[in-house]
């Protein structure tokens, strides 16, 4: 049987803990580091996965 997507967690070590079905946006930390900006806009359409990119951030820096 497959993974099951995690439909609406916006906790990446829930999503990780549980095996959900996840696409890694993992290179987004690289180029974003690399970048040097002062500050970042994302801008993406609802339910994009703006606050689980963060909360992916926020684990990586732990």
């Amino acid at each position: 049987m497959g993974r099951t997507v995690g439909i609406g967690h916006q906790n990446f070590e829930d999503v990780i803990v549980n095996n959900y079905f996840y696409v890694d946006k993992t290179l987004f930390i690289k180029e974003w580091w690399e970048n040097g900006d002062s500050v970042t806009l994302i801008t993406r359409p609802r339910r994009f996965g703006k606050t689980l990119n963060m909360s992916m951030v926020e684990q990586f820096f732990l």
